[in-house]
């Protein structure tokens, strides 16, 4: 039996790979938005801890930040993964003795992704506080704004301007981190192209495809962040 040409292994349908790797590509970009948000929310307020008055919320960000950018991300993936079931179960087992404890592949590596991201995205938020005069809190106050409304109306627009070609190289990494997940079995990117390589021994090929997968996806994003940050700037303009 002859063996199949490149194009019936890249061909959909049950002789080739294109829609495994096709739901691969799904579950990345589902990863990856999932922990945006999560990430970018703990990281904002991980950075109003750093330069908090109170000296004990400052130790805790910078122990946070320490912990997490110091970790190889594939050795936090593991201590989660591994060890979450484990502290879940000595929890559960106070109410059922009996209950067993499984953590999802994509619970947790959405939570060890947002924890990552957001250790650098806290630093991103932090130098873009710096960089925001003190004089426009005052003037917020001035004005007879509150804490909230002086944050939410004068600084976060300036704030995200900032903050956001930073932010941008923040998001890259965390799509390229998804294909960490893959060594917990999460069925993304990576991990459909490795089961079609060792299905089909043609490693080359299929690690070239999602290899072609993450660079379109980062040119995808480039585009897009690109356009937001027109946006941002039209709007700062506007002010």
């Amino acid at each position: 039996m002859p063996a199949p040409s490149i194009w019936t292994l890249l061909s959909w349908g049950p002789d080739g790979w294109s829609d495994d790797i096709a739901y691969g590509v799904v579950v990345t970009i589902l990863l990856a938005l999932a922990t945006l948000p999560i990430g970018l929310t703990i990281g904002f307020f991980i950075a109003l801890g750093k330069q908090s008055e109170e000296p004990s919320l400052r130790l805790a960000a910078n122990i946070y930040t320490t912990v997490f950018r110091g970790l190889p991300e594939l050795v936090t993936l593991f201590l989660f993964f591994f060890g979450m079931p484990i502290l879940l179960q000595h929890l559960v087992r106070f109410f059922r003795p009996d209950a067993t404890i499984d953590v999802n592949g994509f619970v947790a590596g959405m939570i060890v992704l947002a924890l990552i991201f957001s250790s650098y995205a806290s630093e991103v938020f932090l130098s873009a506080f710096r960089a925001i005069p003190k004089g426009q809190y005052e003037g917020g106050y001035a004005i007879g704004l509150s804490n909230w409304l002086t944050m939410r109306k004068v600084i976060l627009p300036q704030l995200l301007r900032i903050a956001f070609p930073g932010l941008e190289n923040c998001w890259l990494s965390l799509l390229k981190d998804t294909s960490l997940v893959s060594v917990v079995g999460l069925a993304e990117t990576l991990r459909n192209a490795g089961v079609a390589a060792r299905v089909t021994k043609h490693s080359f090929l299929f690690y070239s495809v999602a290899a072609l997968v993450f660079l379109g996806l980062a040119v995808l994003s480039s585009f897009a962040t690109n356009a937001i940050l027109r946006s941002l700037g039209r709007r700062e303009a506007q002010r």
